[in-house]
């Protein structure tokens, strides 16, 4: 497994394993501590792990954390999914970058997120697994959603939304995002 930086999106990465095939399938570590460590990132630091399920053309997001933020290791453990990142840390290099992933079951490929960037994904396959690492317990007075077809993010969504969940469907623009996180 290796870690590679993510130009566009400071302190992220994107970490490449190498899955073991044969008749039976593939075996693939998903995680290692000591590649996570190499890139100064605490694997001690995770609290909660999760998973969604989603269905083609299901869109999530876009979501971040106001306060501290949360970071994140992301995976499509089975499927695949168009992973959005977006930088909304106003401190940051690469403040408002944007950086798409094609994440599969099949490549087993994470990406780090830092704490202060927004993510979102839809699922490309008819199914459609997401697992998430994250560093915080969840507190939903914390959430914060960003309009996925908001048109300061021109994002490429490749399908046409299938099912957008009702807070999603309402969220603010980048905008008001912004101003909510000050």
């Amino acid at each position: 497994m290796k870690a590679v930086a993510v130009p566009s999106i400071a302190g992220a990465y994107l970490f490449q394993p190498t899955p073991h095939r044969d008749d039976r399938g593939f075996f693939s570590r998903t995680f290692d501590a000591d590649v996570a460590k190499s890139v100064g990132i605490d694997p001690a630091a995770f609290a909660q792990d999760s998973v969604s399920r989603s269905h083609r053309g299901v869109l999530r997001g876009m979501h971040l954390r106001s306060g501290a933020g949360e970071a994140k290791l992301v995976r499509c453990s089975f499927g695949e999914v168009f992973d959005v990142v977006v930088d909304l840390r106003p401190g940051s290099p690469t403040f408002r970058n944007r950086e798409i992933f094609r994440l599969s079951g099949e490549t087993q490929e994470s990406v780090y997120i830092p704490a202060g960037c927004a993510h979102g994904f839809q699922a490309l396959s008819e199914v459609a697994d997401v697992s998430y690492r994250i560093d915080r317990a969840h507190d939903p007075d914390e959430d914060v959603a960003i309009a996925h077809d908001d048109p300061e993010l021109a994002i490429p969504w490749p399908l046409p939304p299938a099912l957008v969940s009702a807070r999603d469907s309402a969220a603010g623009s980048l905008a008001e995002a912004l101003e909510t996180r000050r």
